[in-house]
């Protein structure tokens, strides 16, 4: 049924992992996924792989802009919620750039932006969870 048990079972644990995961915990998975994608487009850009390069940059893109960017609440968010929609907008176009000219730096300006982002969900994740408001 499977050719790849392997990568079943990883699916199907990724999948365990979403459905009894907190918004605070899908958020962080979408930041990790999107880093992933990075390292797999920076590895594929070195190796000259450039199909590889390009899917793992749309996949990267993807995440910003139809998971991080499309989770935010412009109107509760108030300002910080549309800075981190324009940083993301920004992420976006430098990846694209990225992807044209092979340019590895803008892969890792926007693989450090996003470990900022998501390192501040980690620490603000650790302050809900040691006060008991998180669930997942």
């Amino acid at each position: 049924m499977f050719s790849n048990p392997i990568a079943a079972y990883q699916q199907v644990d990724r999948e365990a992992d979403i459905r009894g995961s907190s918004p605070h915990r899908l958020i962080m998975l979408l930041f990790d996924g999107a880093i992933a994608a990075l390292d797999d487009a920076e590895r594929n850009m070195e190796q000259k792989k450039i199909a590889e390069k390009s899917t793992a940059i749309a996949k990267a893109a993807s995440i910003i802009a139809d998971g991080l960017a499309a989770s935010l609440n412009l109107q509760a968010g108030g300002e910080l919620a549309q800075n981190l929609s324009a940083l993301y907008d920004y992420m976006v176009r430098r990846l694209m750039m990225a992807n044209v000219q092979n340019d590895v730096g803008a892969l890792r300006e926007v693989k450090a932006l996003l470990g900022e982002i998501g390192e501040a969900w980690r620490e603000m994740g650790s302050k809900l969870d040691r006060n008991g408001t998180t669930g997942g």
